[in-house]
């Protein structure tokens, strides 16, 4: 069931997934199986040939996982997806069909940590490279963008300091230049925004943060509009053009708007092994039930958290997009009507050494390095998640040393707040 007329919630419950035929079983399954046999030597080829849809070796496919991939497709907007062990895994996913040596990407500057370590590091060693841009300034978007640039990439909302992109217009300079726009999704989530709507192509996410939404999964998923046309231009001969990897199949060309869906399963999961668990995918179904309603109560809090916040002479400054003092709050009306978010960072007076205190002296807040769980939680990325980073790079992705970030949670809000304002007292004293 992956009508896209159904509500939200009524697809959060019901898309990617139908009674176990053997048993009956209403919830999804724990397929805990490497392989499954085939019907006959001739099935086995026709699943191999991709000429019929099913399963071969979990390495590739898995029912449980393909639920998963397909329920976030329907919430998305999408036309294929696959599921992943985890947000960086999504990451590479999403690029691998299009990228070769030589090749690049430009990147929002505003970033999580690790995906600008990953972009400006470690994809180096595959022979790709990455420029990173104010995406705000759509001037230098445009002047970064070569012969070379195979994607466009940002965040929906920014993770660490809650800044929304202006998705219609990246997508607008993505057209143009005839390159695919890639977002990432995971602090918005389809509730809040789907990316598709606004033009994007690919839409990544960190299964690990709201979708499963209580702390539990690793996970990562990759989801195709299924809309973009790779034969358009030579720019990506894996979909385009005969692929040696899979012998000679043109992917674009036999399976249309399904192209880099059959690919990153048939190419991708087969040869990088990036393979989501399936019981891992089990709690992430389960957690996607309630994705709305939680959604609501995070946003909810978050902006009452904000506006507290923002009146607190301890606070110097709060990035909150919800909060109508925010350059964004206008783009967030547009892009993400329902609100802004749960996440947002704050610059605390005292500098360094008060964030450290502060984040020591919370009781109900955790110290972790995630989000978009249940509970709220609390980082300092300038000596954790950004840490790899100088200090220039740690301002441009809004992570300075003055800086926490913050993940609401659904907790009582005067409860956070609590926490919030015996921390401050105890940071700033």
């Amino acid at each position: 069931m992956t009508d896209n007329t159904l509500g939200f919630d009524t697809l959060a419950v019901h898309a990617g997934a139908e009674p176990d035929p053997a048993t009956g079983a209403r919830q999804v399954p724990i397929y805990q199986t490497t392989s499954y046999v085939f019907r006959d030597a001739d099935h086995a080829a026709r699943l191999f040939n991709l000429e019929e849809v099913g399963y071969i070796y979990s390495r590739l496919t898995n029912p449980t996982v393909a639920a998963l991939a397909n329920r976030v497709t329907a919430l998305e907007g999408g036309a294929g997806g696959i599921a992943c062990s985890s947000g960086h895994a999504a990451q590479i996913m999403a690029l691998f069909p299009l990228m070769a040596p030589g090749c690049n990407i430009v990147s929002s500057s505003r970033l999580y940590g690790g995906t600008i370590t990953q972009f400006s590091q470690t994809i180096r060693r595959f022979g790709w490279s990455a420029t990173f841009v104010d995406t705000d300034d759509l001037d230098a978007v445009k002047a970064a963008i070569d012969d070379n640039t195979r994607a466009l990439f940002c965040e929906t909302i920014a993770n660490p300091g809650g800044y929304v992109s202006d998705l219609d217009a990246l997508a607008k300079i993505a057209d143009e230049a005839g390159i695919p726009l890639i977002v990432d999704n995971t602090t918005a989530t389809p509730w809040l925004c789907r990316p598709i709507d606004h033009g994007a192509t690919l839409v990544v996410h960190s299964a690990t943060k709201y979708l499963t939404g209580n702390g539990t999964v690793t996970g990562g998923v990759v989801v195709d509009s299924g809309k973009f046309d790779w034969s358009a231009s030579d720019k990506f001969p894996s979909l385009s053009q005969p692929e040696p990897a899979y012998h000679g199949m043109t992917f674009h060309a036999a399976l249309g708007s399904m192209a880099f869906t059959f690919h990153s399963i048939a190419v991708g999961l087969r040869d990088l092994g990036m393979t989501m668990n399936p019981q891992g995918a089990h709690y992430t179904l389960m957690g996607i039930e309630t994705l709305g309603l939680r959604m609501e109560r995070h946003v909810k809090n978050a902006k009452a958290v904000a506006e507290w916040l923002e009146k607190d002479p301890r606070i110097e400054a709060v990035t909150y997009a919800g909060l109508p003092s925010s350059p964004w709050h206008d783009r967030a009306q547009r892009i993400v009507p329902k609100g802004a978010g749960a996440l947002f960072t704050v610059a605390v007076k005292g500098g360094y050494d008060a964030c450290v205190k502060l984040v020591d002296s919370l009781n109900l807040l955790s110290h972790v390095a995630n989000l978009g769980d249940t509970r709220s939680l609390i980082i300092h990325p300038a000596s954790t998640t950004h840490r790899q980073l100088d200090e220039a790079q740690q301002v441009k992705a809004g992570a300075a040393p003055n800086v926490v970030r913050i993940s609401i949670g659904i907790e009582d809000v005067a409860d956070i707040i609590a926490d919030l304002d015996q921390g401050l007292t105890a940071a700033t004293a």
